[in-house]
């Protein structure tokens, strides 16, 4: 069975060319590997990598806060061209966040404000794998002071790089060494 990644983070564009940068990068490394991924059907550097990854061959599941496509775009103003199927939940943003982080193996972060500080704290007590795109700011930069910080014994496994090919692969090893 493939394995499935989330990509969590700033729904916003991004800040500077070198997230687009890095935004495209993870989207290739994420098709390059043949994996599913899975994101928020949001706008903004998200976007941008799961547009990237389909580009590429990737498939992409995006995960909507709407309870249909007509919500979906005109009430949250979500575009719909970046997947190639969408779920719509119905349970707003929050319950939207449950459902994706619950459905990745692995979660991995780019950037990001509270929105994705939510899926971290998700993501951290579900016991999942989480990697982080350090030097991308918001959540991504902050979730090592933040489990420092505020600690809690669970299964999470926290992999931090700067390089979205190298964190794809390392969190890959970590879920295979967890088997």
């Amino acid at each position: 069975m493939k394995i499935k990644i989330g990509v969590m983070g700033s729904a916003q564009a991004a800040a500077t060319p070198t997230i687009s940068e890095t935004a495209i990068s993870l989207g290739h490394a994420i098709a390059a590997r043949d994996l599913i991924l899975l994101s928020g059907a949001t706008t903004g550097v998200i976007h941008l990598v799961g547009k990237t990854a389909r580009d590429a061959g990737a498939f992409h599941i995006g995960i909507s806060p709407a309870e249909n496509e007509r919500k979906h775009v005109e009430s949250f103003q979500l575009p719909t061209d970046a997947c190639d199927a969408i779920v719509y939940t119905g349970f707003g943003l929050k319950g939207r966040n449950v459902v994706l982080v619950r459905t990745c193996d692995i979660v991995v972060f780019i950037a990001g404000s509270i929105g994705s500080l939510n899926e971290f704290t998700i993501a951290y007590d579900e016991g999942k794998i989480i990697g982080c795109l350090a030097g991308t700011g918001g959540v991504a930069d902050e979730i090592k002071s933040i489990a420092e910080t505020f600690p809690k014994k669970t299964k999470a496994r926290i992999v931090y790089d700067d390089d979205p090919a190298k964190l794809i692969d390392r969190c890959l090893e970590v879920r295979a060494a967890g088997q």
